[in-house]
Order: C-alpha cells, then sequence, then structure tokens
C-alpha cells in the first residue's frame, strides 16, 4: 500500500512541476512580447535617442571618439567575441548540430532546429525592415555592417541558436548541474555578443536588448511547440528520450 501512495505521490509532484515549468514559461513568453512591443515604440518615437548616444560615447575616447576606452587587446576581444553572433558561425553551428542529428538519426528533432533557426532568421529580416532604424552615427562603427538597426541581428540570431542547441542539449543529461551548465553558457553567449555590438558602435543598447528579448521570445515560442508537439507525438516523445548511439 505503501508503494501504491508513494508512486501516486511522485506521479502527482512530477505533474505539478511540470505544470508549474509550463506556466512559467508561457509567463516569461508573455512578459518578453509586451516587453518588445513597449521597448520598440520607445524607440520608433525617438525617446531612447538620448540614451542611446549617451551610452556610445562613453564607451569612446573623449579626445578621440574613433578609439574604444579599454586596453588595445579589449577591442580585438570584441571582434572575435562578436563573430559568434555572425550568420558564418551561427550557418556553421547549426549545420554541424543538425549533421549530427541525421547520424544519430533524431530526423523530427533536426526539423525543429531548422524551423527555429531558419524561423527567427526571417522574423529578424522582417523586423529589421519594419523598423529601419539607421545604424548609430554618433561615433565611427569599429565594423563594417549593412542591414538596419533595431532590432540587433547578432543579439537576436545569437539568442535562438544558443538557446535552442542549448535546451537540445540539456534533454540529452538528466543531471542537475549539466542541465544549468549547458543553458548558463547558452545565455552567457549571446549576451556577451549584445556587448560587443554596442562596444563596437554599431548597434544602440535599446537595439541589442530588443535583440535578446525578441530572441528569447522566439526561443521561448519553440520550446513551447515543441513540447506540444512531444505530447502529440509518441515518435519524437521516444526520440528524445532514446540514449545516442
Amino acid at each position: 500500500m505503501w508503494r501504491r501512495l508513494w508512486a501516486q505521490w511522485a506521479k502527482m509532484s512530477d505533474r505539478n512541476v511540470a505544470v508549474t515549468r509550463l506556466f512559467g514559461m508561457l509567463l516569461l513568453l508573455a512578459v518578453c512580447c509586451l516587453g518588445f512591443i513597449a521597448l520598440s515604440d520607445e524607440v520608433s518615437e525617438g525617446e531612447t535617442q538620448d540614451f542611446d548616444e549617451r551610452v556610445l560615447r562613453l564607451l569612446r575616447s573623449p579626445e578621440d571618439p574613433s578609439l574604444p576606452r579599454g586596453p588595445w587587446w579589449l577591442r580585438l576581444t570584441a571582434e572575435d567575441v562578436t563573430s559568434l553572433g555572425g550568420a558564418p558561425v551561427l550557418f556553421l553551428v547549426t549545420l554541424a548540430v543538425c549533421g549530427f542529428l541525421l547520424l544519430v538519426r533524431r530526423y523530427r528533432t533536426l526539423l525543429l532546429v531548422l524551423l527555429a533557426t531558419v524561423g527567427g532568421t526571417l522574423l529578424n529580416g522582417l523586423l529589421k525592415q519594419f523598423f529601419s532604424r539607421p545604424r548609430p552615427s554618433v561615433v565611427p562603427h569599429l565594423k563594417e555592417v549593412m542591414t538596419t538597426s533595431f532590432p540587433s541581428g547578432h543579439a537576436m540570431l545569437s539568442a535562438i541558436v544558443y538557446l535552442t542547441l542549448g535546451a537540445l542539449l540539456a534533454q540529452l543529461t538528466e543531471r542537475r548541474r549539466l542541465k544549468a551548465y549547458i543553458l548558463t553558457v547558452s545565455l552567457l553567449l549571446p549576451l556577451l555578443v549584445g556587448l560587443t555590438r554596442v562596444y563596437l558602435g554599431v548597434h544602440y543598447p535599446t537595439d541589442v536588448l530588443g535583440g535578446w528579448v525578441a530572441g528569447l521570445a522566439w526561443a521561448l515560442l519553440t520550446a513551447l511547440s515543441a513540447r506540444g508537439l512531444r505530447r502529440r507525438s509518441p515518435a519524437l516523445r521516444e526520440e528524445v528520450r532514446r540514449q545516442v548511439e
């Protein structure tokens, strides 16, 4: 009898945790969407322009705006780190992960990764075209840029790719420490990429903030969609649980 009661309690506990996690994800998604709408409205009305320009000036030498503050190696480091959010690097990372999923025959998971990354890229392009915010002109750019400014593509796409892949890797382990480590790295990479975009003078701080928020929202939406698909697809559930051979 005790074993039966314990099994029922454990089942209810797992169900409560799952419901709480789902509610938390939905709440965070709503906060991200509302936050992005509010931020984009402020940006479109020019309410953030003074703050944005002030931050960019603070990161440059008062005597020569083309010289960033900090030691000489900081600029070189920023240029290397910012490449982690560039299209070539993100494409290669996604391609490598897709190749791995193809080799282990996780075709449904592969499709989810492709939908998340390709869909996020298209969304970023649409948002940039819709807002059409010019790049910062208050300081010289330390990196060549071609597209419009809001939201930051590097910040948004790095958040989408690294968070999506981080969530995928976290499913492969049951240890909480490893899950926490993977998710921490997945959050840290977009954070560093976004900061370098401001340091290099190619984005306003609000561009990067908008990219982070939009990228997180898209990653959450992808995770919720994958969760719903797993509930409806026994084959996908089995694919996620299956050990890598």
